[in-house]
């Protein structure tokens, strides 16, 4: 069994979704420990009122591989996860019940998956309209940047965590 890390997310978003934006979005992660994760386990959250699949509450439903993480074109702070492939699964209880951060760390070794076992799928890349909104949000600097952001984007320039990066503003 496999003991690579994974970043598991408990979400209302269809496989369909994730699809069209070519991953997962948007997750508050510690970029430190989400960059050495090799992939990411959704798992449903069928009791938002918005959920989209119809997978059963707590069950893992898709094993991504990831290919990489990008600051959220919604929300200042978070992360898209980007998947290079996935594969669709039905592994019931994945998430553990109690836990209130909708991310957690684990191992493919402790939930019990076997990526060698999984029928990967290759992963679209995101759709025309989602790397229109992705490319605006990154060029569209007029309503400024926010600390967070400076310090994601210097830390992931440099590759360290965002708390190694120090800002001074001077007026």
């Amino acid at each position: 069994m496999d003991d690579k890390k994974v970043i598991v997310v408990f979400t209302r978003k269809s496989v369909e979704t994730i699809q069209e934006k070519g991953g997962t979005a948007s997750w508050k992660l510690r970029s430190y420990r989400a960059k050495k994760c090799s992939f990411v386990v959704c798992t449903r959250n069928a009791n938002h009122k918005d959920a989209e699949g119809s997978e059963t509450h707590h069950a893992a439903f898709l094993v991504g591989k990831v290919k990489d993480l990008v600051p959220s074109t919604t929300k200042p702070g978070r992360y898209m996860i980007h998947l290079s492939e996935f594969a669709r699964v039905n592994i019931q209880d994945v998430w553990r019940k109690g836990d209130r951060n909708p991310v957690r760390y684990t191992t493919l070794k402790e939930l019990n998956i076997d990526p060698t076992k999984l029928k990967w799928e290759p992963m679209p890349g995101p759709s025309v309209s989602e790397r229109s909104e992705q490319k605006t949000r990154k060029l569209d600097l007029t309503e400024g940047l926010t600390i967070v952001e400076a310090k994601n984007g210097l830390a992931r320039t440099f590759g360290v965590a965002p708390e190694a990066i120090e800002i001074t503003v001077r007026g």
